[in-house]
């Protein structure tokens, strides 16, 4: 209902990650599982940018039939154990269904790794104390989950927002990552670095 991005990545060894695993209906959780079992992957992490509602409604879904809790920043720890309460006080309903547990609690130093493959986690604080990038150099992309978004960046007027912390983290990230890396936000299409310092009004 909230048009979040919900990404499964895999490569040639069959092994996958799912990245915020926001599905709320029936169908959306069934077409990720369809997926994931019509490919022959075999999920090994299911990682959170952030530990809003919106990103992880789907976690019971993925530990009911791939047995993985979620891994978020340990920053976002108290956050992630607020969803229900999440879900009353921003979009007025009453979510039900039981999460699992946060299986692990990441920090700056780990490494999400799959198949061939390994993400390095990028702390962006601002939309939350624990946004992270997931970043994969070796093929030039990142998920940025809410932190930036094409032509825009995320919302800070949430509990635990800060709109310096997420202006730093974005103008070190812009200074970080090569201009041609893709990004993959956590809403809405595909963007660069390279078009969000060009066009994005937050990081001209």
């Amino acid at each position: 209902m909230l048009q979040e991005n919900c990404y499964v990545v895999s490569d040639s060894t069959k092994e996958c990650i799912i990245i915020d695993c926001g599905a709320f209906f029936r169908e959306e959780r069934k077409a990720i599982v369809d997926y994931i079992k019509g490919n022959g992957l075999k999920p090994v992490h299911l990682v959170a940018t952030h530990a809003h509602m919106d990103h992880n409604f789907g976690n019971d879904t993925i530990y009911a039939e791939f047995g993985l809790k979620p891994e978020v920043l340990s920053a976002d720890e108290k956050l992630m154990g607020t969803i229900k309460e999440q879900s009353l006080t921003f979009i007025g309903l009453q979510f039900d269904k039981e999460l699992p547990s946060i299986g692990k609690l990441l920090s700056v130093n780990d490494k999400i790794t799959f198949g061939n493959h390994t993400l390095t986690i990028l702390h962006t604080p601002g939309h939350t104390p624990g946004s992270v990038f997931y970043y994969c150099e070796e093929e030039g992309l990142a998920f940025s989950g809410d932190t930036l978004f094409r032509m825009s960046i995320g919302r800070t007027d949430f509990e635990l927002g800060s709109y310096d912390d997420i202006m730093e983290s974005l103008h070190r990230i812009a200074a970080t990552l090569p201009e041609e890396t893709v990004i993959y936000p956590g809403h809405g299409p595909q963007t660069t670095i390279g078009e969000e310092k060009r066009m994005n009004p937050y990081l001209r």
